[in-house]
Order: C-alpha cells, then sequence, then structure tokens
C-alpha cells in the first residue's frame, strides 16, 4: 500500500487523521455503545471532549451534515471516509444544543470549525458526550492506529492509517 501510495504521489500525511476535539481520547471499544465498540462502522477511536467545537480533522469535503446536526461525514482528500458523532442517542436532541458551520459538499481544511454544540446542556439533558471518530472505509487500510496520547486537541493526531 505505500509504495501505491508513492507512485501516485501521496506522502504519510495524507493519511493522517487529526482529532476534531480537545478532550480525552479512549479507545472505541470503551463506547457504550455497541455499534461503535463492536467497530460495525469501521476502526477508528472516540473523544471525551471538553470543549463544544468540532474542527476538520483533514483536508477534504463534507459529505453530510446530518439533519439533526448531531454528526457530520467527511471524505479526505487522501480518500479516507469517516463519521464524527457528538454523544450517544444525541440524535433525540434533533439539533437542540447544536450549530453546523458548514454544508454538504463544501471543501474544508484541517482546523476548519465543523460544528458547535452546548456541551454542559447536553450533559445536562442526560447524554453521554463521548464522541466516536470512525474511519467508515477501515477496510481499505492495512492499520488504523490511535494515539497513544491521552489528551489531545485539535492540532493533535489522532489516527494514523497505512
Amino acid at each position: 500500500m505505500g509504495l501505491f501510495k508513492k507512485l501516485l504521489g501521496k506522502d504519510d500525511a495524507t493519511s493522517k487523521i487529526f482529532s476534531p476535539l480537545v478532550g480525552t481520547v479512549v479507545s472505541l471499544s470503551d463506547v457504550n455503545d455497541p455499534v461503535f465498540a463492536e467497530e460495525m462502522m469501521g476502526k477508528g477511536a472516540a473523544v471525551i471532549p471538553t470543549v463544544g467545537q468540532v474542527f476538520a480533522p483533514c483536508d477534504g469535503e463534507v459529505v453530510t451534515v446530518f439533519r439533526t446536526l448531531h454528526a457530520v461525514t467527511i471524505k479526505a482528500d487522501s480518500g479516507a471516509e469517516m463519521i464524527i458523532h457528538v454523544g450517544l442517542e444525541t440524535v433525540s436532541l434533533d439539533g437542540q444544543y447544536f450549530e453546523a458551520h458548514v454544508a454538504d459538499g463544501e471543501k474544508i481544511k484541517k482546523g476548519d470549525l465543523l460544528l458547535t454544540f452546548d456541551l454542559d446542556q447536553i450533559k445536562a439533558a442526560g447524554f453521554d458526550i463521548v464522541t466516536p471518530i470512525v474511519i467508515t472505509n477501515s477496510a481499505d487500510y492495512d492499520q488504523v492506529d490511535k494515539t497513544k496520547k491521552k489528551e489531545v486537541s485539535n492540532k493533535d493526531l489522532l489516527i494514523s492509517l497505512a
């Protein structure tokens, strides 16, 4: 796979996904939802956010901002496809406490603000705020490795793909 990427002119930087959140990194297996914990959608990592902002983890394109604003899907310029899902069961909030700053089809650069959310209100409403970041096409990669760091900002590497 590495030689193929080099032949295409892609370097290792195109296979790096930065944290879209500021917070504490946990394994997907620790997420209290079997869809994420059992990697039914793909491999990745999760972050327990300490700030209510979701940033672009790479250069790419917004595929979908969910109508309920709790999740966004992205296709990275490198080919990685991912979902960032803020909290568990937060779809039932129907957009309350969330605001989108991007739209479907919009080109994004690493660090662009994608979503904001009221962390305190979501927690007060009884929702788990752990945020899975899942590489939905992880089967296309030989390795999907999460950072060993415990605390991350949106400037830190979260997932390496090879």
